[in-house]
């Protein structure tokens, strides 16, 4: 069998701050955003190599408890890079928090940032 991750659900609070900041700050492109009804919207945003997020509106009490803490508070998702001070300068430069200075390990240079909704995110620049 192959198979290939597609894509992922990301829970927000806020379509537009979900857009916004994966958009503008992180450099996905939104090439999807349609209108369900009932305020629903199917709105996917991809990265290099075809990796794909949804984000999608929390509903109800037991999904807005989970905006932000999809992964019980562990770091769950992974910005790869091919030019880690180039792009850890540049989401500095769009308010991105790091919850930590860069550091070096034998896997590659990395640093853990959140998101708006409180995810945590390592940036990544494997070694080769």
């Amino acid at each position: 069998m192959t198979v290939r991750v597609a894509m992922f659900t990301l829970l927000v609070d806020d379509y537009e701050r979900g857009i916004a900041f994966y958009r503008d700050a992180l450099g996905l492109r939104l090439i999807e955003d349609t209108p369900m009804g009932g305020g629903k919207r199917w709105v996917v945003l991809e990265g290099a190599g075809g990796s794909r997020m949804l984000l999608a509106k929390a509903v109800g009490p037991e999904q807005s408890a989970a905006v932000g803490r999809q992964t019980g508070g562990r770091v769950g998702f992974f910005l790869e890079t091919v030019d880690f001070a180039r792009d850890h300068a540049a989401l500095l430069g769009h308010g991105v928090t790091f919850l930590e200075a860069p550091r070096h390990e034998p896997y590659g240079t990395v640093a853990v940032f959140e998101d708006p909704f409180g995810n945590k995110w390592d940036m990544i620049e494997p070694k080769r």
